[in-house]
């Protein structure tokens, strides 16, 4: 029952949706780091509601490349579980979840159920909405600025000393790890970062925050 009253919290609309989360006996899943809860191409099984943690949602390069599309914390809704779910189709990107992550899944046929509720509905749309304009971001972002403005924006916000891999910051921006290397050698000759094995500390934050506001060149 605490479960099913953490949900709610997390998603109020799910308190007047039928059947009731209560009448299907849904059961958390536990879930480690690292762990895909749902591949591209493959049938969706169903609709995850998270209670804690995150999920990273990417698309492949078909390279073996991923571009990180959105996260999914608890609270919010995955709007590639939703378009699979209306159009009946398969997934059309990955979900690894990026630390331990606690969810309910919702078959496909009580979702699409509950989008008779006109609040569900409703919120799910507006989930359409929220996610379209991260996207057209990104895609902003992918199209008119370079890649070292990108890197610069990556690095900060997550404090002066960073346990990242190159390879996890490609694939947060889409590249490859030549390419992030390359540029982070090229930031610690400007004093701006320390590269360590598997770790990147933050020397001169100014400088990265003044590279990732320039204006892209027309």
């Amino acid at each position: 029952m605490q479960n099913l009253n953490e949900a709610v919290t997390l998603y109020p609309a799910l308190g007047e949706v039928t059947p009731t989360l209560a009448s299907l006996g849904a059961s958390v899943l536990e879930v480690p780091a690292g762990a895909v809860l749902f591949d591209e191409s493959a049938p969706c099984q169903g609709f995850p509601l998270v209670l804690s943690g995150e999920v990273k949602v990417s698309r492949s390069s078909g390279e073996g490349r991923f571009l990180e599309l959105y996260r999914v914390v608890p609270g919010e809704l995955c709007l590639v579980s939703s378009a699979c779910l209306f159009r009946g189709l398969p997934l059309s990107a990955q979900g690894v979840t990026t630390r331990p992550t606690r969810l309910l899944l919702i078959s496909p046929e009580t979702f699409r159920r509950w989008l008779e509720t006109p609040r569900f509905r409703d919120e799910v749309l507006g989930l359409f909405a929220e996610r379209m304009a991260d996207l057209t971001g990104l895609i902003e972002a992918i199209a008119f600025h370079k890649l070292d403005q990108r890197l610069a924006r990556a690095l900060l916000g997550r404090g002066q000393d960073l346990a990242l891999t190159h390879q996890a910051l490609a694939d947060e921006l889409g590249t490859v790890r030549e390419m992030v290397t390359r540029l982070l050698r090229r930031f610690e000759r400007e004093g701006w970062v320390l590269l360590a094995r598997e770790h990147i500390q933050i020397l001169n934050s100014a400088a990265l925050r003044a590279l990732a506001a320039a204006a892209p060149a027309s």
